[in-house]
């Protein structure tokens, strides 16, 4: 199979894997709940976990994490190269938000992006600091904002900065500046109501 094929094979398998809509395959199976007919309607974890419950919320983030880390795995193990690892990762994410098994309307790409620092630094050679970099920003901005969009936002800032930081304007600085602009433009909703001091706040932390 030449280079190509198996770049389109990567792209495919990836939108496939992240088009699992786990946030609507656990609401419904689970608590026979369509969860895009409450809260923000959104098929991911947050949304899970505000309609369903933190366990059920917990199980979502988790297995969107996890459907991305297995594309960026199997890129791995197809091509080996960064490229196609960066390639898989943001297919899944395109199939996160836009997912084939769900008419097109999925997640906003925060578990995805984290699923995909989880397996380049895995399998990538960079290392977990590359998953907890974002993750230790987004629990700070979190605590002190209560706010998950904005901690989310900020999240894939830092660690598209930290990424310029150690690599210049490398791909994968190019992958997480990617991540950075569709988190914030899925986000776009909820800006507009932090804006407005309308956007909801977490009690429990």
């Amino acid at each position: 199979m030449n280079t190509y094929a198996v770049y389109f094979l990567i792209a495919v398998m990836g939108y496939l894997l992240g088009s699992i809509p786990f946030a609507l395959v656990i609401g419904k199976v689970f608590y026979q709940t369509d969860i895009r007919n409450y809260g923000s309607k959104n098929l991911g974890g947050g949304n899970a976990g505000r309609v369903l419950g933190k366990k059920a919320g917990l199980a979502v983030m988790t297995l969107d994490i996890l459907k991305v880390t297995l594309a960026v795995f199997i890129a791995y193990c197809l091509q080996g190269e960064e490229a196609s690892m960066v390639l898989a990762g943001l297919a899944a994410a395109t199939g996160h938000c836009f997912p084939l098994f769900a008419h097109f309307k999925g997640g906003k790409a925060v578990a995805t992006m984290y699923g995909f620092l989880f397996g380049m630094g895995l399998f990538g050679g960079y290392g977990l600091i590359l998953f907890f970099v974002p993750l230790i920003t987004f629990l700070i901005v979190l605590y002190l904002g209560k706010i998950i969009a904005l901690a989310s936002i900020a999240s894939a800032v830092a660690v598209t900065g930290y990424l310029y930081f150690i690599s210049g304007a490398s791909l994968m600085f190019t992958a997480a500046g990617i991540f950075t602009v569709v988190i914030i433009v899925r986000h776009k909703k909820n800006l507009i109501r932090i804006k407005n001091h309308e956007e909801n706040k977490i009690s429990w932390m």
